[in-house]
C-alpha cells in the first residue's frame, strides 16, 4: 500500500516502534525501599520497674519504711570509721561473718601499728558485729608493702586470707598510685554516683562494696544491696525476683529518695537478720507481713 501506514504488527497495537522495527521494552522500576525505622531506645528496666510498681501496687514503698520503723526506730547516719578502713573491712566481711572481720581488722592493726588518730566503730545500724574498739588504723603503707604471707597471717582470724590478702595489697596500690596516698577522704566531695564509679574501678570491689564505704564513711545516698537487703525486698515485692545483685542496687535508687537511703538500708539488714531469716522467717510478728508477696501471692 504505497503512500499508505505500514500496519501494525498483530498485537503491537498502540505500542512504539524503535528504531529496529521492535517494541521499546519499558524500562523496569526500581521498588522503593521503605523509609528506614527510627530505632526506637530501649526502655531502662529499672525505671519501669519503678513506674510499674507505682501503678499495680501504690504506697508499697512508704508503708515498708513505714512499717520496719515502727519496729526498729529511724537510725541517723553516724561516721563508723574513715573510708580506707571501711573499704578494708568491707572487704574482710566478704563471705565471712562481721565478727570474724572484726578479729581480723584488730589483727591488722596489732601487726601493722600506726600514729594516725583512733577511730571508732560502734555495734549496731546495719553491723552485724560486735564493734571495734577505738584505735589507730593500720599503717596501710606497712600493708600495702608486706610480705604477702605475712598479711595472709594477720588477716586468717577473717576467714578467705588466701584470697583477701592480695585484694587488700591491690586495692592501696591502686589508691597510692592514682592519689599519693592511700586517703580516701577526696571520695567524699565527688558526687555518690561517680564516687562509686571511682571506687568499683579497684579489682574486688563491687557496687554493694563501694556503696557501704560511700554511705557509712560520708552519707552519701546510695543503697548497698547486700544478702539482707536482697531476700526481704525480694519477699515484700520490693525487687522482681528474677533482678541481679547489680540490678537491685539501682533499683532501690529508683525506688528511694535520697533522705531514706540509710534508715531503708539500715532496717532492711536488720529486719533480715531479726525477722525475715533465710529460713523460717517469723512472718506472724512481721509489721510487712499485710504487703508481702512471700506470705500472700495476692497482697496488694
Amino acid at each position: 500500500m504505497a503512500g499508505g501506514l505500514t500496519p501494525a504488527p498483530a498485537g503491537g497495537a498502540g505500542k512504539p516502534v524503535g528504531p529496529a522495527g521492535g517494541s521499546r521494552a519499558k524500562a523496569p522500576t526500581r521498588a522503593r525501599k521503605p523509609a528506614a525505622k527510627r530505632r526506637r531506645k530501649a526502655p531502662d528496666p529499672v525505671q519501669a520497674w519503678a513506674r510499674r510498681l507505682a501503678r499495680t501496687r501504690p504506697n508499697l514503698v512508704p508503708d515498708v519504711l513505714h512499717g520496719l520503723a515502727s519496729i526498729y526506730g529511724h537510725p541517723a547516719w553516724i561516721r563508723r570509721l574513715g573510708p580506707t578502713s571501711e573499704l578494708i573491712l568491707t572487704i574482710l566481711t566478704q563471705n565471712s561473718a562481721d565478727t570474724n572481720a572484726e578479729r581480723a581488722f584488730e589483727s591488722m592493726r596489732a601487726a601493722f601499728p600506726s600514729t594516725e588518730p583512733a577511730e571508732s566503730h560502734e555495734a549496731g545500724h546495719g553491723w552485724g558485729g560486735l564493734g571495734l574498739p577505738a584505735g589507730a588504723p593500720p599503717d596501710w603503707l606497712a600493708v600495702e608493702e608486706a610480705p604477702l604471707a605475712e598479711l595472709v597471717e594477720a588477716i586468717r582470724p577473717g576467714g578467705l586470707a588466701q584470697q583477701k590478702a592480695p585484694r587488700i595489697q591491690a586495692a592501696l596500690r591502686l589508691i597510692r598510685a592514682e592519689r599519693g596516698d592511700h586517703s580516701l577522704e577526696f571520695l567524699g566531695e565527688m558526687p555518690a554516683l561517680e564516687a562509686r564509679d571511682w571506687l568499683t574501678r579497684i579489682d574486688g570491689v563491687g557496687r554493694k562494696t563501694a556503696s557501704v564505704l560511700l554511705m557509712f564513711s560520708f552519707g552519701l545516698p546510695l543503697m548497698p544491696v547486700d544478702r539482707h537487703v536482697e531476700r526481704v525486698g525480694w519477699r515484700v515485692g520490693l525487687i522482681p525476683p528474677k533482678a541481679n545483685a547489680d540490678q537491685a542496687h539501682e533499683i532501690y535508687l529508683a525506688l528511694l529518695e535520697p533522705d531514706q537511703m540509710y534508715e531503708a538500708h539500715v532496717n532492711l539488714i536488720t529486719h533480715g537478720r531479726q525477722i525475715c531469716h533465710a529460713r523460717n522467717p517469723e512472718c506472724g510478728r512481721c509489721p510487712l507481713a499485710p504487703r508481702c508477696r512471700y506470705l500472700d501471692r495476692k497482697a496488694p
